[in-house]
């Protein structure tokens, strides 16, 4: 149950469902979270890497630190232009969004 492929398996299982939730998803919240789901998934492999076999145990943690830092900024700035687009379009469907061209 403590293997490689056991992490690596959770992490995959992570980020399909991201890539799948961000494609079928119209919310922008929904895309929001399904690139959470994805960095998650990505955090998961980096630490199991690091637990398995890299010899510096603090290589992964850093890279793993480092997506959270990303994932904070990330989810600010998308939170920031969904609520500038909520009141302006009354909606945060990614198809009225559309209405904002040129």
């Amino acid at each position: 149950m403590n293997s490689l492929y056991t992490y690596l398996f959770i992490g995959a299982l992570l980020f399909s469902l991201g890539i799948i939730g961000l494609f079928m998803r119209r919310s922008l919240i929904g895309m929001l979270i399904a690139v959470e789901l994805m960095l998650n998934g990505a955090s998961i492999n980096f630490m199991a890497f690091n637990r398995f076999l890299a010899p510096d145990p603090a290589v992964g943690q850093i890279y793993t630190l480092f997506i959270m830092g990303i994932a904070a900024a990330e989810a600010a700035i998308a939170l920031s232009i969904i609520v500038a687009l909520f009141r302006r379009l009354r909606s945060i469907n990614i198809e009225r969004a559309q209405e904002l061209r040129g």
